[in-house]
């Protein structure tokens, strides 16, 4: 099984499976040559570009001899902390993410993704199947280069890709960030489930500045609806997202299971009919930290040799120099809430949500050094900062060699270019003619505000409440509306019958009235504490509307000082 935790669009540039590609470089750059040195007559004279550090932060995951019986959910506990001191423009790091692909391992040589689709047309070194990049579930914690509203620490996003990377899904609205404007009705795919918590187009914020704590979250394959056998046929999988922070517990959201069934239909590919994400497995594992877009700057000293200067990246560390990163990865079999929750949905036992231990199977974590480059150069010297290791009660994370305790580990921030490599260096190692001392990074700036329609599914047949709004703590005003459920936008796409909204919509108003938002449905992590969610982000129905009503998000703009 195979799946990376990270997050970033540009993963599909870099990833290649297995997972040992997570450390494949980039294209090499040309070193000095004594000629060049020679020609330096103007030291001090700043460039930048974007790829200032690339690399992956990883462990591995292992499964049950059983794969295909776990694997219908993962999750796991993760740090939250400000990765950087100030909110920088054009940085793209992820902390941990999750990474879904529906196990096709049967098919050995057909294309799964299909010829006019971006993936197909432009990664040929995918094939034969492109089972890589056919579908992908993702998305967690981290920071992205077209968040419009950065605030410091990083905030938590769902994401997808269901078409072969033709276009992301990341909230019941928007895609991953790339734009402005909401997805077009027939490209909506994920259904706000919980009443209780905003879900805006440019993710989660939490409280305050969180310095390790873990935030939990787990998607979940649940039978919200059954399968059907009509043009395209469908499965009845809605991989479902749960949340387990300090202040709010249990699901966010689903992805409707046509998201990833409509594919076939689309382009006339009967073969990729029951292979998507509703009808197949899970295919997961191991997982990372993504280290993708980060803003340099070069300057060469007099003698022309080649420094560069990328933003502090800081790691929290506890009274016993460790860093704890990840903690309890479990996968999930049909035992631990399919069944039930199908029961109940037919009429049968109330059920909790409590995921089932008898259905879960705690992963043991191992890990590897890990290596980075900058613009194609090989990174030396960082191994001798740090190194990732498995601490006590199998909580994977790193270890400092300097002694660092009660503070932040330091990943460093300078480098020498010697010949096709680089070395990392002190700052009392950079040349003051470099002028790269003083030099600082751009701060991020408030964006675009995200926008919805007024016409089409977002208004036929519309909010039954609303608007309302509230600002958030990474200094945006969110508008949001109240929907029936099966009124929201990503629904009105598809010709369902009365009969199967009706009872879809019955089933969401005992689901509301009967899961709260302080229970355990994931188990509790075996260590820290867990982070806030922004409170703003948590919002109380109207009167009359308490159960089978979601708060949809219609606009999140820069608010007013």
């Amino acid at each position: 099984m195979h799946c990376t935790i990270f997050i970033g669009r540009y993963k599909a540039f870099f990833f290649q499976l297995p997972f040992v590609a997570f450390f494949m470089l980039l294209s090499s750059q040309q070193a000095f040559t004594q000629d060049d040195k020679e020609k330096v007559k103007d030291p001090g004279v700043i460039k930048s570009h974007s790829r200032g550090l690339h690399g992956y932060i990883s462990y591995n995951a292992d499964r049950p001899a059983d794969q295909s019986k776990f694997s219908y959910g993962m999750g796991f506990y993760s740090a939250v902390w400000p990765l950087i001191n100030q909110p920088i423009s054009d940085f793209q790091i992820g902390l941990a993410g999750a990474w879904v692909t529906p196990d096709n391992s049967d098919n050995k040589d057909k294309p799964l993704a299909p010829i006019g689709t971006h993936a197909r047309d432009n990664w040929p070194k995918r094939g034969p199947t492109w089972g890589s990049v056919f579908q992908t579930l993702e998305g967690g914690l981290g920071y992205w280069a077209g968040n419009r509203f950065r605030y410091g620490p990083p905030k938590f996003s769902m994401n997808a890709t269901p078409q072969c990377y033709d276009y992301e899904v990341g909230s019941p609205g928007w895609s991953f960030f790339y734009d402005s404007e909401a997805l077009p009705d027939n490209r909506l795919g994920i259904a706000q489930l919980s009443n209780r918590l905003l879900i805006p187009p440019d993710a989660l914020p939490f409280q305050d500045n969180p310095n390790g704590k873990f935030l939990g979250y787990t998607y979940m394959a649940l039978p919200f609806t059954d399968p059907t056998e009509g043009d395209p046929p469908t499965g009845d999988q809605s991989w479902t997202c749960f949340l387990s922070a300090a202040n709010f517990k249990g699901p966010i959201a689903y992805y409707i299971p046509e998201t990833w069934s409509k594919i076939g239909k689309l382009f006339n590919y009967d073969f990729i009919y029951g292979r998507g994400l509703d009808a197949r497995a899970g295919h997961m594992g191991g997982g990372a930290m993504e280290i993708n877009t980060v803003p340099c700057y070069e300057s060469q000293d007099e003698k022309g040799v080649t420094y560069s200067k990328i933003p502090q990246l800081q790691f929290p560390v506890d009274s016993q120099g460790r860093t704890l990163l990840v903690q309890d990865v479990v996968y999930y079999s049909k035992a631990a809430l399919f069944d039930q929750f199908k029961a109940w949905r037919d009429g049968g036992e109330n059920c909790s949500g409590t995921f089932n231990e008898t259905g879960a199977w705690k992963s043991k974590i191992s890990t590897r050094t890990p290596g980075f480059d900058q613009n194609g150069k090989k990174i030396t010297g960082v191994e001798k900062i740090f190194d990732t290791k498995v601490h006590d009660e199998n909580v994977w994370g790193l270890k400092w060699f300097d002694g660092t305790t009660n503070k932040f580990g330091y990943f460093p921030r300078y480098f020498r270019h010697e010949g096709n490599q680089l070395v990392a260096i002190s700052a009392s190692d950079v040349p003051e003619k470099t002028n790269l001392l003083d030099k600082e990074f751009a701060l991020a700036k408030l964006g675009e505000p995200f926008t919805s329609p007024s016409k089409g599914s977002w208004t036929n047949p519309g909010a039954a409440a609303g608007p309302f709004k509230v600002k958030l703590v990474d200094g945006s005003l969110v508008t949001y509306s109240w929907y029936r459920f099966v009124d929201q936008p990503s629904f009105q796409q598809y010709n369902w019958s009365k009969a199967k909204k009706e009872k879809l919509q019955a089933f969401i108003e005992k689901l509301h009235a009967q899961w709260p938002i302080d229970r355990n449905y994931m188990a509790p992590p075996t260590m820290g504490e867990l982070v806030a969610l922004d409170p703003a982000l948590l919002v109380t129905p109207p009167k009359g509307m308490e159960v089978g009503y979601v708060p949809i998000v219609t606009r999140q703009e820069a608010a007013s000082k």
